[in-house]
């Protein structure tokens, strides 16, 4: 037989002995089961006088209803666990003949007494587990509601005919089960908490026809009395259908539409609470799923809803208010550290995350916990403690209920039931369990206090003492004088310009209009960020950055509520923004991504492109990839969340310089390859595959994307373009697509460029991905958005100009079909290492400077542009590649790699340039990307003074003199 393993102080109820106080009972129960001697397989009188012991309910139906026990004992169903749909099979079998509703009623309370002496019996016994008794007591819930409602629509279409609605379609009752019901976690002696939909509204197509409405009023009202009238045999289930729209006054059932409007216009915190259990548990179960897709918006925001937090933590107070009056502390569901907490725990996060990650969808709490685990938004001991809590409690209200198939939740103050309940949950002493009981409820407590603690202000030192008067502040409720004492006194060094701000930003107009929650929210952070300001450096320049933000989240109440309720979010806010404007801007922009100051774990952490890749799949995991609109929102979250990771290590300088780049080329890479695939699949479904033949075999044709530029040479920076050119590699005989509408090759990969670019350019809510320019295919602008491997390979060779040689050499394949990105990468080394003129080269070379200069250089004598003015980032990489495309002929070498400080590595490995000077320019390259990046996240441009890096540029002007303009082809670049 299969037991629990044993807890601490716990053991399996069969290895001990009765109580004293309850050996009488157990002993006379046990004299009473006379129908149990030769029986066979013989009963076990040890677990007789167990199960008889802990439930006089099980000991009543062996004494009164020994035929019925003699029967459940040969079935062998005691023994074994139930198959999947064998309960709801059961009860079919015992009510399949009945013809009467009241022989029906019967029936369901006697298979249903049945059932849960089986239930009893297996849980008690130890050889079912918590999953297994929850499980079949749901399940056998719902199987009597389909019996009853299936008995009961058809009376009542006998008698009024089938509702249908306007266009003839029939229509079917939908019973929604609510709380436990509906996550399968059904309690033993628990009410069921429905609500009845239907689809539509029409009219029954019998001779005497009802509306749609009053039919299925009556069907509901039926169902209600088959399962709650109270018989000569009991009750089957309690049925509570206050959860329904607008509660006892609203209709019994209601059509879908007004189910939305309802949810839409009225629905209440506690709704969206109540539905996330919510389940389909009889009728028509396709229109069920339907109406519960239809309400998920209302239950799931897209956002991520802080808000949720302070309505769980009212709910709360309110139900400790109602524990405290009634003086049921000891309740294991309401009471302080029990189930409602665990389930609070796991459904807040629910709330908050569940409109962006459909997973967090899950009805089972344990499940959802878990999750939570793997998702690192709960320490995975904390989750532990939170399971085995529950597992505990549940275990606990089971037993306090088999005792009498009664629905209490309390733990008994009288010595006997103490002495039953402590001997059922497997302890030896009523003080052993006390003990185990009190120990999951202290770490309920704890961890439902962490998480649902009111957010404070306040701080070790002695600013704590000024949270009352910054609230005060905050409202207008103190004298300017005195405003600006206060400020000064936590940090502020221009108090008197900060209290204008405030001001302004109270008397605002967005402020003045917000709703009533937005307000109080508002009022909650103010005093809490102006604290947090106040320890910044410099605090008034911080609070000025801030201010935009704060007016754009203003109305947008979950962005305040989630840094009200998160102190270390609203700390890295204030720190990020401390140290760069570009960032404090970026969240102003984008404040869904203030949710990625939550973990400072993974803020301060970029991943690597490996683990980009696994970040973006489970970021459109969870939605549905053929919904544009959705997956364009995706992908623009993912860009947004993964740049500013990028961002806040770069700012706090937990990233190097190369590192940067790596990952701003690594987050594009990505993206791309994402964009390709997601609009590949789009234009097969319109097309099918686009093939061709060559050889007589039929091969289906790929396409890539090659970078250019910052994106070929793995240089990257905040808000680069992307320079890209889309080649395919279809050629030879019948080059169409294979779906039932065809299309030319030519055409489907032109629609496929359009599409990809439009993805990544298209201006929605969340901004754009990046812009793109695709002139550097062959032709520029004038040629084919997409071109074939051979025709490109041909313009390289006949007819590109020294310039987009010049792009050649930074070019890689960065997306899609890895066979083109090979031929691509020999092509590129063929052309690179083609004979050329030096002379005619330099000269090339220096002509398009000299036209670059003229065109966008500063001209000041008081001013340096570190990327396009003599001696900065350009000459160094015209430099470069004038050494590559001169040499690569002798030294193939050369056309291995596409950044910058390998080639240069290359350039010093093939004797082409001194060590010293390689080293020399990686440095002074280094060094003035590293100061255009930190000039980016201060919101600047990479112009600085002229005398800033005046050696490095001496340095660099003097290599170029050297390298290319030797021959006197080139003056002007040397001012």
């Amino acid at each position: 037989m299969t037991r629990h393993a044993s807890l601490p102080g716990h053991e399996p109820v069969l290895d001990l002995s009765p109580p004293d106080v309850l050996a009488a009972d157990t002993a006379r129960l046990g004299e009473a089961m006379t129908w149990t001697s030769g029986e066979s397989p013989p009963v076990p009188p040890r677990e007789l006088e167990v199960v008889c012991g802990c439930s006089t309910f099980v000991a009543d139906y062996f004494s009164r209803e020994s035929d019925a026990a003699r029967a459940l004992w040969r079935s062998g169903d005691l023994a074994r666990r139930s198959a999947s749909g064998g309960i709801e099979r059961r009860v079919r079998v015992h009510t399949g003949d009945c013809e009467t509703e009241e022989a029906l009623m019967q029936s369901l309370r006697r298979v249903r007494r049945r059932e849960m002496v089986r239930i009893a019996w297996r849980d008690l016994t130890g050889v079912a587990d918590l999953a297994e008794t929850l499980d079949d007591l749901s399940a056998l819930a719902r199987g009597c509601l389909g019996i009853a409602l299936d008995w009961c629509y058809e009376a009542l279409v006998a008698r009024y005919g089938v509702p249908r609605d306007s266009a003839g379609v029939a229509q079917r009752l939908v019973v929604l089960g609510m709380g436990k019901l509906g996550g399968r976690e059904l309690n033993f002696s628990s009410d069921i908490d429905l609500i009845f939909a239907f689809p539509q509204a029409g009219q029954t197509d019998g001779g005497k026809a009802a509306e749609n409405s009053e039919f299925f009023l009556r069907l509901g009202r039926r169902l209600i009395k088959m399962l709650n009238e109270s018989t000569a045999d009991g009750f089957v289930y309690r049925v509570d259908m206050r959860l329904r729209p607008f509660g006892e006054a609203g209709a019994l059932a209601a059509s879908f539409d007004a189910m939305e409007e309802y949810y839409q216009r009225h629905g209440r915190d506690w709704e969206r609470y109540a539905l996330i259990k919510a389940d389909v548990v009889a009728g028509d179960a396709e229109a069920g799923r339907e109406l519960l897709r239809r309400l998920a918006p209302f239950v799931y925001r897209r956002y991520l809803d802080f808000g949720a937090f302070e309505s769980l933590r009212k709910m709360k107070a309110l139900i400790d208010d109602e524990m405290r009056r009634k003086g049921l502390e000891d309740n294991v569901k309401l009471g302080p550290g029990g189930i409602r907490e665990i389930e609070f725990i796991g459904q807040a996060f629910q709330l908050i995350r569940g409109g962006r990650d459909p997973e967090l969808r899950e009805r089972g709490i344990t499940e959802v916990l878990r999750l939570l685990a793997r998702r690192g938004l709960l320490p995975s001991d904390a989750v532990d403690q939170l399971v085995a809590a529950y597992e505990f409690l549940r275990r606990t209200e089971n037993r306090l209920q088999m005792v009498a198939d009664r629905q209490t939740h309390v733990v008994p103050q009288e010595t006997a039931p103490r002495a039953r309940l402590a001997w059922s949950m497997g302890y030896r002493a009523w003080q052993q369990f006390h003990a185990a009981w009190q120990h999951h409820r202290r770490n309920v407590q704890a961890q439902f206090e962490q998480i649902f603690g009111a957010p404070q202000i306040g701080s070790a030192d002695n600013r704590s003492g000024d949270a009352a008067h910054l609230a005060a502040l905050w409202r207008g409720g103190l004298e300017e004088d005195e405003a600006e004492s206060l400020l000064a006194r936590i940090g502020f060094t221009e108090p008197g310009s900060a209290v204008t701000l405030l001001r302004q930003v109270r008397e605002s107009h967005v402020y003045r209009v917000s709703s009533e929650i937005a307000t109080e929210r508002l009022d909650t952070l103010m005093p809490m960020l102006l604290e947090a300001v106040g320890r910044a450096d410099p605090p008034d320049v911080v609070l000025k950055r801030l201010v935009p933000l704060i007016e754009g989240i203003a109305r947008r109440s979950v962005y305040v509520a989630l840094l009200a309720e998160n102190p270390v979010a609203l700390s890295q806010l204030v720190t990020l923004s401390s140290a760069s404007p570009w960032i404090s801007e970026y969240l102003s922009r984008q404040p869904i991504l203030l949710d990625e100051l939550l973990d400072p774990r993974t803020l301060y952490s970029p991943p690597d492109l490996a683990g980009l890749v696994v970040r973006l799949e489970e970021e459109l995991g969870q939605i549905d990839v053929m919904d544009r609109e959705q997956a364009l929102d995706r992908l623009r979250h993912f860009k947004h969340a993964e740049v500013l990771k990028v961002a806040a290590a770069d700012v706090m300088d937990m990233l190097p310089l190369m590192r940067v780049s790596d990952q701003l080329t690594w987050i594009a890479e990505v993206i791309l390859d994402k964009a390709v695939s997601l609009c590949r699949r789009e234009l097969e479904i319109r097309y099918g595959k686009p093939t061709y033949v060559v050889d007589g075999e039929s091969r289906v044709a790929g396409f890539a994307v090659v970078g250019y530029g910052k994106l070929g040479g793995i240089e990257l920076g905040y808000g680069s373009d992307l320079d890209i050119v889309f080649l395919h590699d279809s050629q030879g005989e019948r080059q169409v697509t294979d779906g039932d509408r065809q299309v030319d090759n030519a055409v489907y990969f032109a629609r496929l460029g359009q599409r990809v670019i439009n993805m990544l350019t298209v201006l929605t809510p969340a901004g754009v991905l990046y812009e793109v320019d695709a002139r550097l295919r062959p032709s520029g602008a004038s040629g084919m958005l997409v071109s074939g491997l051979a025709a490109f390979e041909d313009y390289q060779v006949q007819r590109a100009w020294t310039w987009e040689h010049q792009a050649l050499v930074r070019a890689r394949p960065v997306a899609g079909d890895g066979i083109i990105g090979e031929s691509f990468n020999r092509i590129r080394t063929r052309v690179l290492g083609g004979e050329r003129d030096p002379g005619e080269l330099r000269g090339d070379l220096a002509s398009m400077r000299r036209r670059m200069w003229d065109e966008h250089g500063t001209r000041s004598d008081r001013e340096f542009d570190l990327k396009r003015d003599p001696g900065g980032i350009t000459d160094i990489e015209f430099m470069v590649q004038y050494l590559v495309l001169a040499h690569a002929a002798v030294h193939p070498s050369l056309t291995k790699w596409t950044d910058n400080i390998r080639l240069l590595d290359s350039l010093s490995d093939c004797g082409l340039l001194p060590a010293r000077d390689a080293h020399e320019l990686q440095d002074i390259f280094r060094l003035y990307r590293d100061r255009v990046h930190a000039l980016s996240l201060q919101g600047l441009s990479a112009v600085v003074d002229a005398r800033s890096y005046s050696g490095e540029r001496e340095r660099v002007r003097g290599l170029w003199l050297t390298l290319i303009a030797s021959d006197g082809a080139e003056e002007g670049n040397n001012e």
